[in-house]
């Protein structure tokens, strides 16, 4: 009887010592997850370097570009490359400017140019002259790119045959791009250049 009293005044002390036991793994398991937490949450995270995006402007679109023949009473007198929607102003301006013999009134120095016009600055006291068509007929500007072989006939010592080479050397090489290319055409030398310089465009 002795020994079953004494096993019963063990027994709580057991019960206490697992207790006991599975509050401290409890704790030590908890500890150990907080520490995880906070290590986790000091380290920074990873930063890629690998897909860097590089963010570029693209270029401003190039204007296209015109020829304008410019001829008469200007300081220097020729074919200009200007840019898309020049004015008279500024193809007067790429020939220098106005002759001292110039008539400015007698032309719109506002309007727009196109490309393969002629445009004639008259003389003091001297009618302006009509706008010509490029590639029209005679009394116009024949365009060198356009024309037919009868409109390049028009054109002072040009006949059949050169006119013939004329069309063969654009079907060959593509566009004229100014009236100085004819050079390049059999048969047609300094002389006749300048014979049809102010009465040919491209």
């Amino acid at each position: 009887m002795a020994e079953l009293e004494g096993f019963e005044r063990a027994r709580p002390r057991a019960r206490l010592g697992v207790g006991a036991a599975i509050v401290v793994a409890l704790g030590a398991l908890a500890v150990t997850v907080g520490v995880g937490v906070w290590r986790g949450l000091g380290d920074p995270a990873p930063v890629s370097t690998e897909a860097t995006v590089a963010i570029s402007t693209p270029p401003a679109p190039t204007p296209a570009e015109i020829y304008v023949h410019v001829s008469g009473a200007v300081r220097e007198p020729g074919l200009y490359l200007l840019s898309e929607g020049a004015r008279v102003v500024d193809a007067v301006g790429a020939a220098g400017g106005f002759a001292k013999d110039a008539e400015p009134g007698a032309i719109n120095l506002a309007r727009g140019v196109a490309d393969g016009e002629q445009l004639v600055v008259p003389v003091a006291g001297e009618a302006p002259p009509a706008a010509a068509a490029p590639g029209g007929p005679a009394g116009g500007l024949v365009d060198l790119n356009t024309a037919d072989a009868a409109a390049l006939e028009e054109l002072p010592g040009i006949g059949p045959a050169l006119a013939a080479r004329i069309l063969a050397w654009r079907e060959e090489n593509g566009s004229f791009a100014a009236v100085d290319d004819l050079m390049a055409v059999s048969g047609i030398g300094p002389a006749v250049l300048e014979g049809i310089r102010d009465l040919a465009t491209v």
